[in-house]
């Protein structure tokens, strides 16, 4: 379709929809590791063949899903349009791009710069480290900083709790290459002894640098970070299974990995952040008021937050209440509980193809009536890109003495 005809369906869509366009769902598959099945799917519907399990959704999604096997749009959201046309989210932001992001915006923004997903494993995701910007440039991707939310009264699996970094000692002494034996045998998961484990809290999340080292827990997360998907997994052993070693190497510079070898990978660790012995208190994060945004019919929360790289809030509407919300740009929307409208757009969580919207700026930056016409609290996930909420809270460094 030629890019004209497609700058015309969209902003004709803005245009009929008073610039509120809905989606549908991103399924995304992944091989290494069982489906925790809690996405809301058939149980039938999680087996994706040689692809393996859907274990994510993507929300209001413009990145691909780089996986060994896969269609070519996996990871990419679609507008939900009249008649046979079939446009994807990162196809309208890039020829409708002014209309989508505003016209200032799209003036320093190629696009809506983030990724918002559900992740939902049975087993721990392997200990890894997603690359910072230097690194991820020298295989031509976008470095991934993220940020998690553990939502509330959805069951948590085996094993809530996540490895962060590394132990302090292992920094301080700069033993780095304490976790290159691992590496070099790949045979178990015993590289987790060099590493510290947090509960994850319903209700609450963490903030997460590039380069940082992790293994996250089965608690069902949903993640908003930069728009990418760039990885190295460091821990062999999975689920009972030896995972590809290829995965370590997934986005590290072939020439680097022929001279440096296992070591290549340890070159990309944000070693600072992985080492701090406050991570806890540097990284933790806990629902923020918006003060400016309490109203009667209800409150806005801050959940993700302590970077302008992306930034997120929890929005509760009380039954038979209205909330009026004004925004600073850009922003889409899962809706998590309950039901209502949204700018007069109806509105239901777990119904999927009404459950997803993308807000245009200049709708966002207008008052819009968010109403809740059922008989529990409606709520409400905000997804913001880079730069769009600089006054987004930020955790002051903790560092006694």
């Amino acid at each position: 379709m030629a890019t004209d005809k497609k700058r015309e369906i969209v902003e004709n869509a803005l245009a009929k929809s008073n610039g509120i366009l809905r989606l549908e769902p991103a399924w995304v598959a992944r091989d290494f590791l069982p489906p925790g099945r809690r996405l809301g799917l058939k149980d039938e519907e999680y087996d994706a063949g040689e692809r393996g399990w859907i274990s994510e959704r993507w929300i209001g999604s413009t990145t691909k899903a780089d996986n060994r096997i896969g269609p070519p749009d996996e990871g990419l959201s679609y507008i939900a349009l009249e008649g046979d046309e079939r446009i994807t989210l990162r196809e309208a932001a890039e020829v409708a791009g002014p209309a989508i992001l505003g016209e200032e915006y799209a003036k320093t923004h190629k696009g809506l710069g983030r990724l918002a997903k559900i992740y939902d494993f049975a087993a721990r995701i392997p200990y890894h480290l997603h690359q910072r910007k230097e690194d991820a440039a020298l295989v031509g991707r976008n470095p991934k900083e993220e940020a998690y939310y553990f939502p509330e009264d959805v069951d948590l699996g085996p094993h809530p709790e996540t490895f962060f970094g590394v132990h302090p000692s292992i920094v301080e002494q700069k033993k780095y290459e304490v976790l290159l034996p691992y590496l070099v045998d790949w045979k178990n998961d015993l590289i987790l002894r060099h590493s510290r484990a947090y509960l994850l809290v319903p209700g609450e999340g963490f903030h997460l640098p590039s380069g940082a080292l992790h293994a996250p827990g089965t608690a069902l997360t949903i993640e908003l970070q930069e728009d990418s998907d760039v990885f190295a997994m460091l821990q062999a052993l999975v689920a009972g299974k030896i995972i590809s070693k290829d995965l370590l190497y997934k986005d590290v510079r072939a020439e680097d990995r022929q001279k440096r070898g296992e070591r290549a990978v340890l070159d990309h660790v944000n070693w600072e952040v992985s080492g701090d012995p406050y991570f806890y208190e540097n990284r933790h994060t806990s629902p923020q008021p918006v003060q400016e945004a309490e109203q009667a019919g209800g409150a806005e929360h801050w959940i993700y937050y302590n970077t302008t790289k992306f930034s997120g809030k929890r929005l509760v509407v009380k039954p038979g209440q209205r909330f009026t919300s004004v925004d600073n740009g850009v922003y889409n929307i899962l809706v998590w509980r309950g039901r209502g409208s949204y700018d007069g757009h109806q509105v239901e969580a777990g119904n999927f193809g009404f459950d997803e919207l993308l807000v245009s700026h200049a709708k966002a930056t207008q008052p819009l009536i968010v109403e809740n016409t059922g008989s529990e609290d409606l709520m409400i996930f905000k997804f913001f890109g880079p730069d769009i909420n600089l006054d987004v809270p930020m955790i002051p460094e903790y560092r006694p003495g």
